[in-house]
């Protein structure tokens, strides 16, 4: 297909360039991540300074009213550079979630925009990714909610401010009917957070509800069709992340193989070797059309649902297969801590893994063309 970023998009996508080599540069990469607390809040805070936080939120919500074109100029130098900061599952995905679900969601998108609070989406639980397969409970208490049940993956969550939980309000698992969103704050009371760092050195966590009390975004128990519309949004944006970390991938492993020397020279020199780096651009280009065809038709406002899942499995399979070449291709090096192509390999692996894995879009996408 034939696809260009306007100027505004291409001055985003090379904003997003010279962030990432100057926050995050490969040779302090571990010094970064060893950073929890004030290295990271100043990160967040210069992506809001560029305009980042905003960008995917609505304009009626005083956001700059970003699509998913713009999202994916941002998030190719996500993965590109492998940052940790979570755009998506901070900004991105609740910004989704809560537009229009009234006058405490406007305020804290506000916030969200200023960096100066971040909301983790809470969706998932022991039965799997699908959205209504969820046994959290809430109840009318006065004229509030109560929620009891456990959240089994946060992603990104163990530095969120507030937590968007989706409860039961009637029916049960498995039925969409009844499955409502609720603001939690991070400090509320019955609220148990077990935070944890997972192989990509992304920061999440677990949460058990013991009747805590939550904000309803929108209408109790109507929130399904907004939280799938959501994760297709963060979906496509993720694409892009990992597009953009198999092209970084591939251009490390170009550098090594035209330099590293075997029998006299360059292992690049070697047919076999150069057949598995065409395999791996290939690979590249096969997921960037897809990255691009997805973002385009999301961005049209077509369904662009069983695309969306589509290229989800598509873009796993080349992620994981394009960085374990990469590893491969490096030798037993290339799975230490220093070489950035074994960071590139855990953060595919987590990416095939976040809003489904690839069993579970694969039966999506047939329950949608069947």
């Amino acid at each position: 297909m034939q696809f260009a970023f306007n100027d505004e998009q291409q001055m985003l996508r090379d904003s997003a360039e010279r962030f990432g080599a100057e926050e995050w540069n490969a040779a302090e990469r571990l010094k970064r991540l060893a950073e929890v607390g004030e290295g990271a809040a100043q990160r967040w805070g210069k992506m809001a300074e560029l305009g980042w936080l905003m960008l995917p939120i609505a304009e009626e919500d005083g956001g700059l009213g970003g699509g998913p074109v713009e999202v994916m100029a941002i998030m190719e130098a996500v993965g590109r550079h492998l940052m940790t900061d979570a755009y998506v599952s901070h900004c991105v995905l609740p910004a989704a979630l809560i537009a229009g679900g009234g006058e405490h969601c406007a305020a804290l998108l506000e916030k969200v925009g200023a960096g100066q609070v971040r909301i983790a989406a809470a969706l998932v639980e022991e039965e799997g990714f699908d959205i209504a397969s969820i046994s959290t409970r809430v109840v009318a208490d006065g004229d509030g909610f109560r929620l009891t049940g456990a959240k089994a993956h946060v992603e990104d969550g163990a530095d969120a401010d507030w937590y968007l939980v989706s409860a039961r309000s009637a029916g049960t698992s498995g039925e969409r009917d009844g499955v409502g969103l609720f603001l939690v704050p991070a400090s509320a009371e019955g609220l148990s957070v077990q935070r944890f760092r997972a192989v990509d050195s992304h920061r999440h966590c677990s949460l058990a509800l013991e009747g805590v009390a939550g904000i309803p975004v929108g209408t109790v128990g109507e929130a399904a069709e907004r939280i799938e519309a959501a994760l297709d949004l963060a979906i496509v944006a993720h694409l892009a992340e990992a597009v953009g970390s198999m092209e970084a991938a591939v251009e490390a492993t170009l550098d090594y193989v035209r330099t590293r020397q075997q029998f006299g020279a360059p292992i690049g020199s070697f047919q076999v070797v150069q057949h598995k780096v065409v395999d791996m651009s290939v690979a590249c280009e096969e997921a960037r059309a897809l990255m691009m065809v997805a973002a385009s038709q999301l961005a049209g406002g077509g369904d662009a649902r069983s695309l969306i899942a589509a290229a989800k499995v598509r873009v796993a399979q080349c992620g994981i297969a394009v960085a374990q070449q990469a590893v491969q291709l490096h030798g037993g090096v290339g799975t230490s801590e220093e070489l950035i192509v074994s960071h590139h390999l855990r953060r595919q692996m987590m990416l095939d893994l976040s809003h489904g894995d690839r069993d579970y879009h694969k039966a999506r996408f047939a329950e949608m063309t069947r």
